[in-house]
């Protein structure tokens, strides 16, 4: 992509340093998995983020040099990278913050972006504000709202909680399509609605059928029987997949189908190189044809 060349997708987010039980630090955050997927399925991509990772060593510097090749990225500065531990706990995540790495500030992107074709906003650590996002005009505008539901001390050093997401109805308006996980359904009930009455809204739910809402249909798209390695970034690649295939104006159906076989195939291995390509996606429902999914009315 030359610098005169919007990107067909523009994911802005936090790229987090994600570390290990054993401390091993590995790149992660919704706008790299949610990006590397858009690339992988044949768009010009970019990111929009902010951090410093010199701190975390030449392996994570080299990452994201890796990673850069394929996806555009544009990085604001920062005393330190956005940090996180997760453990699993009886199934569910238990997060840590340790470092923040501060408001991405939109007025960053190059005003000829400002228009690509889909946009996702992916903050992990609420890092952009709602507010900002009228300076935008996608074709196609993605939202993955965990970011903002997500609390912490006032130190940006602790435990992580999840609270109400609250998010200006003008946003809302404009939002096309939406994905959050069944964790956060239920703080995000009235954004739910407001997005699926016009757009559409999918709620994925691990191995279990994902639900896609759309304009007052319900719909469940079965996860694919893989064995679990790493499932880091599986909704990230769902809503990458998601966001790309709908802008395509694939129908509902075939886009859910597409995201959760790309989901599924990513957590097979480990980390943002397992995020598959459109073919490996392609490749997989050719050998596996999907039966008809489930459909009810909602709302």
């Amino acid at each position: 992509m030359t610098a005169h060349e919007a990107p067909e997708y523009l994911a802005v987010g936090h790229i987090a340093v994600d570390l290990l039980p054993d401390g091993t630090p590995v790149l992660g955050g919704t706008a790299l998995y949610s990006a590397l997927t858009a690339a992988r399925f044949g768009l010009r991509t970019a990111v929009l983020t902010r951090g410093n990772f010199s701190k975390h060593g030449e392996t994570i510097e080299k990452a994201l040099s890796h990673f850069a090749e394929e996806v555009e990225i544009i990085l604001q500065s920062s005393q330190q990278p956005t940090v996180f531990t997760n453990v699993n706990i009886a199934g569910r995540r238990a997060q840590t913050l340790h470092s923040w790495a501060g408001r991405i500030d939109l007025t960053g992107i190059p005003a000829h972006w400002r228009s690509a074709d889909i946009i996702h906003i992916a903050p992990v650590a609420q890092e952009i504000d709602p507010r900002q996002t009228g300076r935008l005009n996608p074709g196609f505008l993605g939202v993955t709202p965990q970011g903002w539901m997500r609390r912490w001390p006032p130190s940006h050093h602790g435990p992580v909680s999840l609270g109400p997401l609250r998010l200006p109805s003008e946003m809302l308006s404009r939002v096309d399509a939406m994905v959050v996980n069944a964790e956060e359904q239920s703080l995000a009930r009235d954004e739910i609605e407001a997005v699926a009455s016009r757009g559409l809204v999918a709620i994925t739910r691990g191995p279990l059928a994902t639900q896609i809402f759309d304009r007052g249909r319900l719909i469940e798209v079965p996860s694919i029987p893989v064995r679990a390695v790493d499932d880091a970034g599986a909704g990230d690649v769902f809503a990458g997949a998601l966001f790309v295939l709908r802008a395509e104006h694939e129908s509902t159906i075939a886009a859910g189908r597409m995201a959760a076989v790309a989901a599924g195939l990513r957590i097979q291995k480990h980390g943002p190189d397992a995020v598959p390509t459109r073919q490996a996606v392609e490749d997989y429902l050719t050998v596996n044809p999907p039966g008809q999914p489930r459909r009810s009315r909602s709302f």
